[in-house]
């Protein structure tokens, strides 16, 4: 059929049409072979190369990870913008988005409890590329929300200290400084592996529950002093039928509530994952699910819906309730550092969990075997962590070296979340679509959950592209973002493209 649609054309135009046809049918056909072998093969139980890994983190680890990770103390502000809605509007979020999302990570790591998490999970069930393309967006996602965390600390350590460091944020080479100390520090955590870094997750951990406790403490604490206050945490009022509510929903869906499966990656340095990694999605679960609504009911004690700082809900809060000078500026200076303690834990255990990713795609040989290279003495992946430390520098660099530079910097943290949607598509989609010998082994429920959780990261993946609210031409913005993850996966592509070649180069030079 092409050699009768290439006639038509000139000779030399027919020639290089035909050519590049040919390409692409060889390079579907090896993928729909790689597709089909994989729903037909016996799922492996783990990696020898895993055996040699340090297994650190217990069941007290892996809950305080868990909070650390799902709980970001801006969205109870986001809720709260919804005003008494935000209750019926977290539990609306939590059955279609956060029930599914447990269930998937309870079921598919019972089965794959293996270092890599979903990688592991995608590349069993649908082969290689969608395997190494869900890795790929992790990974991308991990290193854009790291540099975005670590570019934002001068500012932050300015707002903490006050005006006399007003002037930080504005001087290049000293943010830099402090950017490259912050570098500098998670990577050593990194090298010398989660003996050290558990602890740093687990500090960040208690200190987002010790300024939600506070929260939400709060409005008892008023009333006590007869503040008049409105307080009703659990109020039931439906939200309102426009485009910003449905923004709002569309964000708290899969912005605030994703996170729960990142644990998977570390299981094989986990303690018996195949059960404590489900057992931390059971304890952690009704903590955090509690922590978003009390939390915004707090907000919505103090602040009304229109004057809610997205930003820093939670300090403003505080200062509202406790005053602007003595105590309340105490307190809210106190939550300011928490919250700190919150961001460098969750930053270091971003990075960690993306560091592991190159090395258990070495595993599959999808990425060299220079990545899969341990420490002699701390059994972690030291070339992976120094080259993903190099790339979160250089974004940290690229940010600060001018306008330009500041947007596109911008516009990859923004489309972050895009590409961490798309492995979040791929994670519903294991029980619904992945290897016929994994599917027989999933429960019925589990594959209904994985298909309304699949529709409903779909739709926030929609809302977050493209945008009701604070842009000026949402149309160019939903552009923007979708043409950066769509440029992104393409470069992930060939790249997956080049080492499938060389890899088969180098079988092929073996001797018979």
């Amino acid at each position: 059929m092409a050699k009768v649609i290439c006639g038509l054309l000139p000779p030399a135009v027919s020639d290089e049409v035909y050519n590049v046809s040919l390409r692409i049918f060889r390079w579907a056909a090896l993928n729909l072979c790689d597709y089909f072998r994989t729903m037909s093969e016996v799922l492996p139980t783990s990696s020898a190369a895993e055996h040699r890994l340090h297994r650190q983190l217990g069941l007290r680890d892996l809950v305080l990870t868990q909070i650390l990770c799902v709980v970001g103390s801006s969205w109870v502000g986001v809720a709260a913008g919804l005003g008494r809605a935000q209750t019926v509007t977290w539990v609306a979020a939590m059955l279609i988005f956060y029930v599914p999302m447990a269930a998937a990570v309870i079921g598919l790591n019972r089965e794959m409890p293996l270092e890599g998490g979903l990688y592991v999970w995608a590349h069993q069930a649908f082969g290689d590329l969608i395997g190494f393309l869900t890795a790929w967006n992790i990974w991308v996602y991990g290193i854009a929300v790291t540099a975005t965390i670590l570019y934002a600390t001068p500012t932050e350590i300015a707002y903490l200290a006050g005006p006399s460091t007003a002037w930080l944020p504005e001087n290049h080479l000293a943010s830099l400084a402090i950017v490259t100390v912050m570098i500098a520090g998670i990577t050593v955590s990194a090298l010398r592996g989660l003996e050290i870094g558990k602890w740093i997750h687990n500090i960040g951990g208690i200190a987002i529950l010790i300024v939600f406790a506070a929260l939400i403490l709060l409005p008892v604490w008023a009333l006590s002093r007869q503040m008049p206050i409105h307080w009703t945490p659990f109020a039931i009022q439906l939200p309102s039928r426009d485009l910003r509510s449905l923004a709002l929903f569309g964000q708290m869906i899969f912005g605030a509530q994703c996170g729960l499966e990142y644990i998977a990656i570390l299981a094989g340095e986990s303690k018996h994952p195949a059960r404590s990694i489900g057992r931390s999605v059971w304890i952690s679960s009704p903590i955090i699910c509690a922590m978003f609504i009390l939390g915004t009911g707090s907000v919505l004690a103090f602040s009304r819906p229109g004057h809610i700082d997205f930003i820093a809900p939670i300090p403003q809060t505080l200062r509202i309730a406790l005053g602007n000078t003595g105590i309340g500026s105490a307190v809210a200076i106190t939550a300011i550092f928490l919250l700190e303690l919150r961001l460098i834990g969750a930053s270091s255990y971003i990075f960690t969990g993306i560091t592991r990713l190159p090395m258990a795609a070495g595993w599959d040989d999808l990425v060299p075997a220079w990545f899969t290279r341990l420490h002699p003495r701390w059994k972690t992946p030291s070339n992976s962590i120094l080259c993903t430390a190099a790339l979160v520098f250089l974004l940290a660099v690229v940010a600060s070296i001018g306008v330009h530079a500041q947007e596109a910097f911008q516009l990859l943290a923004n489309a972050s979340s895009t590409h961490y949607e798309l492995a979040y598509l791929a994670m519903f989609a294991i029980p619904l679509a992945g290897a016929a010998t994994l599917r027989r082994r999933l429960s019925t429920s589990l594959k209904v959950l994985s298909a309304v959780g699949f529709c409903a990261t779909l739709f926030s993946l929609l809302i977050s592209a493209y945008p009701f609210v604070d842009v000026i031409n949402a149309k160019a913005y939903a552009a923007k973002i979708l043409g950066t993850t769509l440029v992104s996966n393409f470069i992930g592509t060939l790249f997956y493209l080049r080492r499938k070649r060389i890899v088969r180069e180098e079988v092929k030079a073996l001797p018979s």
